[in-house]
């Protein structure tokens, strides 16, 4: 369980981290992606997009 725990938050991280240059091409511009200003930075959690892909390998792996 505390594998699957750190690979979630490792895949967020990346993907909050990837989000803003995947921004025009759909993903990272989902409703329910977060863009939070902190002191002149943008943070990104997105949720909503983190989901979409978890359904999108899950359909993958059920097919193959």
């Amino acid at each position: 369980m505390l594998k699957w725990l750190v690979v979630v938050v490792v895949v967020l991280v990346v993907f909050s981290l990837v989000a803003p240059h995947l921004g025009r091409f759909g993903p990272g511009r989902l409703p329910g992606d977060l863009q939070i200003p902190v002191r002149g930075r943008i943070y990104y959690i997105p949720i909503a997009s983190t989901l979409a892909l978890s359904l999108l390998v899950w359909l993958i792996g059920k097919v193959l």
